[in-house]
């Protein structure tokens, strides 16, 4: 179901000096240019629950402990067209509420208006996930969104 929002509403990335980042509900995405002509062997990447290190042909591109914890056994990466790492990793709290800040600890942080719009994605993704039979992937959401938006689970049906 993601997926499919994702592909509809687009990413909110929050640009770097190596690339970008993004996140969904569930996922955080990191896209690093490399050198034309990378090959995977030069490429040592090691993914934790609470740490990330990538390093390209010797050279580190960013080391540090994340924003929040993964499920380790879930976090992969690929090199694509030997230019671009894909780095994927899977948020153990896939709550609307869990926007990421950055994606290292002090590094790599989101602007306002980056974490603004990143937040407001998030809120309305999990109105889709509440909402099946509706399409928010172009909905405006403004108010109280901060956290996850807000909370209907007392509401009589």
């Amino acid at each position: 179901m993601s997926v499919n929002f994702e592909e509809k509403s687009g990413a909110v990335p929050c640009n770097t000096s190596w690339g970008s980042w993004y996140q969904t509900m569930e996922e955080v995405f990191v896209e690093v240019n490399v050198p034309v002509g990378t090959r995977a062997k030069e490429v040592k990447c090691t993914l934790g629950s609470k740490q990330a290190e990538l390093c390209v042909k010797g050279q580190e591109v960013f080391k540090g402990k994340l924003f929040g914890t993964t499920v380790e056994d879930e976090a992969m990466w690929t090199l694509e067209d030997k230019c671009l790492i894909r780095i994927v990793l899977m948020k153990t709290n896939r709550e609307a509420g869990n926007c990421w800040t950055s994606l290292l600890e002090g590094q790599y942080c989101a602007d306002a208006w980056v974490q603004d719009q990143m937040q407001r994605k998030l809120t309305l993704e999990r109105f889709q996930r509440e909402n099946p039979g509706f399409d928010f992937s172009g909905a405006e959401i403004s108010g109280n969104f901060a956290g996850g938006g807000p909370d209907f689970s007392n509401l009589q049906k």
